[in-house]
């Protein structure tokens, strides 16, 4: 575990050589009790001294071009580079951009990704995932139940949406014990491509008269998570209508903001003493554009004292890549960018990488964020 910590807590601004290999997953088979969500216990990841760990990715999309790769090849090499940095957490967070809406599994523009990729990702260790976005709804109120019912049946733990009003009160926001420290997770997204035509199954939105009740119901944890889905797509930058909302949070109990939806890593900011983080970009997709294919994963870590409240460290950021099939494995993979060249089939695509790093982390000049903002 000591060294997954090493692993973890490598800096977004540094290019370091490879990291240790990865460690044996642990025994995932006591899924937490979906009934029972608060106060839930993670015991079955082997705990580690004082400090809570949680590892955060963006988008994770499905593509037709991902989902048939997926049928030639497997899942097995999407987060393969990244699975002692996801098992290793006390918590992994994901963000599952498409809904489980049956066959044919379809991609951009009305997304039903199978539902094999998300016990994929269940298995390799994502905890939670984010399902409030704008593709949820893609297949409509047919679609949004059928993915409820497969997370359900498939015992993954999920927020920002909710079959009724029972399991909205369970569900969002969502309230988790994490080895002795109390989460509670609220994910929102501007809108849906479609829909709603149903008041349930429901996706939450950015509505501020909606978002203030799950923010009063956090209030009693000890680490506030909010995961807005908003901003605009490709742009490098945060807008004012996100820095706006983001405030708001903040002032309204947010300890922690992470973007999604942008495709492409935004700037890092703090609001007060709360970190904020735009847009982490695509975790997984098959997006073309070079910024679309870098991304940063996130790792949170709390430390735990005797008589003292929980204390929030410093955000750890790691760049990483997704690589398309046949320039590093038969399918896609997502690698941190300190994977050594010397595995690269497609030399030219490590140099598209270091070049799209470079002018990434130039154009936004940040290191963890300002405080003096």
């Amino acid at each position: 575990m000591a060294s997954v910590k090493r692993l973890l807590s490598i800096a977004f601004c540094c290019v370091v050589a490879v990291s240790a290999a990865a460690q044996r997953l642990p025994d995932r088979s006591g899924t937490p009790d979906f009934e029972s969500l608060w106060p839930l216990r993670f015991d079955f990841l082997k705990p580690s001294p004082d400090t809570v760990s949680l590892f955060i990715v963006g988008d994770i999309m499905s593509h037709r071009a991902v989902s048939k790769s997926a049928e030639e090849f497997g899942f097995g090499s999407f987060f393969k580079y990244l699975e002692d940095r996801i098992a290793g957490a006390d918590l992994a967070i994901g963000n599952m951009e498409f809904p489980l809406a049956g066959k044919p599994y379809t991609g951009y523009p009305a997304f039903s990704g199978p539902d094999a990729y998300a016990q994929y990702l269940a298995d390799i260790g994502f905890d939670v995932f984010l399902t409030a976005n704008n593709h949820i709804l893609d297949k409509g109120t047919a679609g949004l139940r059928r993915t409820i019912d497969v997370l359900e049946q498939k015992g993954i733990v999920y927020t920002g949406i909710a079959r009724d009003a029972q399991a909205d009160t369970l569900l969002n926001p969502l309230l988790l014990h994490v080895r002795g420290l109390r989460i509670a997770i609220v994910n929102f997204t501007y809108g849906t491509n479609t829909g709603p035509w149903d008041p349930w199954p429901k996706v939450n939105y950015m509505r501020k008269k909606d978002i203030l009740p799950m923010l009063e119901r956090a209030r009693e944890a000890d680490l506030v998570l909010v995961f807005p889905h908003w901003g605009t797509e490709y742009r490098l930058h945060h807008d004012p209508q996100q820095e706006e909302m983001a405030r708001w949070l903040v002032e309204n109990g947010a300890d922690v903001v992470v973007g999604a939806h942008p495709h492409v890593i935004q700037d890092v900011d703090y609001i007060g003493e709360a970190p904020v983080v735009y847009s982490l970009g695509n975790a997984l997709s098959n997006q073309n554009d070079l910024n679309s294919r870098l991304e940063l994963a996130l790792t949170l870590r709390v430390v735990l004292e005797e008589d003292r409240a929980p204390r929030l460290l410093e955000p750890a950021f790691e760049y990483i890549w997704c690589t398309k099939p046949g320039m590093v494995e038969d399918s896609y993979a997502t690698v941190p960018i300190s994977l050594p060249d010397s595995l690269w089939r497609v030399p030219a695509d490590h140099r598209d990488m270091m070049s799209t790093y470079r002018k990434i982390y130039e154009e936004n000049h940040y290191a963890g964020g300002d405080r003096s903002h």
